[in-house]
Protein backbone atom coordinates (compact mmCIF):
# COMPACT_ATOMS: atom_id res chain seq x y z
CA UNK A 1 0.00 0.00 0.00
CA UNK A 2 1.29 3.46 -1.19
CA UNK A 3 0.00 6.53 0.69
CA UNK A 4 0.51 10.77 -0.21
CA UNK A 5 0.74 13.48 2.47
CA UNK A 6 2.13 16.30 0.71
CA UNK A 7 3.62 14.48 -2.36
CA UNK A 8 5.71 12.69 -0.39
CA UNK A 9 5.22 8.78 -0.74
CA UNK A 10 4.88 6.27 1.90
CA UNK A 11 5.32 2.13 1.17
CA UNK A 12 4.13 1.97 5.12
CA UNK A 13 2.78 4.33 7.81
CA UNK A 14 6.20 3.36 10.14
CA UNK A 15 7.73 5.10 7.19
CA UNK A 16 5.49 8.21 7.52
CA UNK A 17 6.05 8.40 11.62
CA UNK A 18 9.43 8.35 10.96
CA UNK A 19 9.62 11.23 8.49
CA UNK A 20 7.49 13.33 10.95
CA UNK A 21 9.21 12.48 14.16
CA UNK A 22 12.31 10.96 13.43
CA UNK A 23 16.18 11.94 13.69
CA UNK A 24 18.59 13.03 16.49
CA UNK A 25 16.13 15.49 17.52
CA UNK A 26 12.67 15.85 17.72
CA UNK A 27 11.97 12.88 19.49
CA UNK A 28 14.17 14.75 22.25
CA UNK A 29 12.10 18.34 21.48
CA UNK A 30 9.10 16.69 22.06
CA UNK A 31 9.75 14.57 24.65
CA UNK A 32 11.19 17.62 26.43
CA UNK A 33 7.67 19.29 25.56
CA UNK A 34 5.78 16.10 26.69
CA UNK A 35 4.79 18.50 30.62
CA UNK A 36 5.60 21.92 29.94
CA UNK A 37 5.59 24.47 27.59
CA UNK A 38 9.14 25.71 26.93
CA UNK A 39 10.68 28.60 25.22
CA UNK A 40 13.66 28.40 22.47
CA UNK A 41 16.14 29.37 25.41
CA UNK A 42 14.62 26.55 27.64
CA UNK A 43 14.75 23.77 24.87
CA UNK A 44 18.33 24.43 23.87
CA UNK A 45 20.15 24.56 27.16
CA UNK A 46 18.09 20.80 28.15
CA UNK A 47 19.63 19.66 24.89
CA UNK A 48 23.12 19.85 24.71
CA UNK A 49 24.32 19.85 21.71
CA UNK A 50 22.02 21.31 19.74
CA UNK A 51 22.26 24.24 17.39
CA UNK A 52 20.20 27.65 17.00
CA UNK A 53 20.24 26.96 13.52
CA UNK A 54 18.60 23.13 13.64
CA UNK A 55 16.46 23.45 16.92
CA UNK A 56 14.74 26.61 14.68
CA UNK A 57 14.48 24.11 11.68
CA UNK A 58 13.44 20.87 13.61
CA UNK A 59 10.51 23.59 15.22
CA UNK A 60 9.79 24.61 12.17
CA UNK A 61 8.92 21.16 10.65
CA UNK A 62 7.40 19.76 13.93
CA UNK A 63 5.09 22.36 13.53
CA UNK A 64 4.50 22.56 10.28
CA UNK A 65 3.71 18.74 10.76
CA UNK A 66 0.96 20.21 13.59
CA UNK A 67 2.61 18.26 15.90
CA UNK A 68 3.72 21.26 18.32
CA UNK A 69 2.06 25.02 18.55
CA UNK A 70 4.07 28.52 18.58
CA UNK A 71 2.51 30.85 20.68
CA UNK A 72 3.80 34.80 20.38
CA UNK A 73 2.91 36.83 23.38
CA UNK A 74 2.15 40.41 22.23
CA UNK A 75 4.92 41.67 24.72
CA UNK A 76 8.53 43.71 24.40
CA UNK A 77 11.05 41.68 24.07
CA UNK A 78 8.25 39.43 22.34
CA UNK A 79 8.04 36.11 24.33
CA UNK A 80 7.82 32.82 22.25
CA UNK A 81 6.40 29.68 23.77
CA UNK A 82 5.93 26.07 22.11
CA UNK A 83 3.85 23.09 23.90
CA UNK A 84 2.51 19.76 21.92
CA UNK A 85 -0.63 20.20 20.21
CA UNK A 86 -3.61 17.78 21.10
CA UNK A 87 -2.30 15.86 18.12
CA UNK A 88 1.21 15.90 19.23
CA UNK A 89 0.24 14.58 22.22
CA UNK A 90 -0.87 11.45 20.33
CA UNK A 91 2.95 10.60 19.83
CA UNK A 92 3.73 10.18 23.65
CA UNK A 93 2.91 6.56 24.06
CA UNK A 94 5.17 5.92 21.05
CA UNK A 95 7.97 8.08 22.77
CA UNK A 96 6.80 6.33 26.17
CA UNK A 97 7.54 2.67 24.26
CA UNK A 98 11.00 4.20 22.61
CA UNK A 99 11.91 4.72 26.02
CA UNK A 100 10.96 2.00 27.96
CA UNK A 101 12.85 -0.23 25.14
CA UNK A 102 15.58 2.26 25.53
CA UNK A 103 15.50 1.25 29.49
CA UNK A 104 15.62 -2.34 28.67
CA UNK A 105 18.64 -1.78 25.82
CA UNK A 106 21.01 -0.06 28.27
CA UNK A 107 20.19 -2.35 31.46
CA UNK A 108 21.37 -5.21 28.78
CA UNK A 109 24.27 -3.11 27.80
CA UNK A 110 25.03 -2.70 31.15
CA UNK A 111 24.97 -6.25 32.16
CA UNK A 112 26.98 -7.37 29.43
CA UNK A 113 29.51 -4.72 30.43
CA UNK A 114 29.53 -5.63 33.80
CA UNK A 115 30.07 -9.24 32.52
CA UNK A 116 33.06 -8.16 30.47
CA UNK A 117 34.30 -6.05 32.94
CA UNK A 118 34.72 -8.78 36.10
CA UNK A 119 38.52 -9.18 35.25
CA UNK A 120 38.46 -5.06 35.23
CA UNK A 121 37.82 -1.90 37.32
CA UNK A 122 35.16 -0.49 36.84
CA UNK A 123 31.75 -0.55 34.96
CA UNK A 124 28.36 0.60 34.07
CA UNK A 125 25.92 2.54 36.19
CA UNK A 126 21.95 2.32 35.33
CA UNK A 127 19.85 5.51 35.32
Amino acid sequence: MVSETKNKHYQCPVEATLDVIGGKWKPLILWQLKAEKLRFSGLQQSMQGISPKMLTKQLRELEEAGLILREIYPEIPPRVEYSLTEFGKTVLPVLDALCEWGNKYLDRECAFDKNEDLKTVGGCTSQ
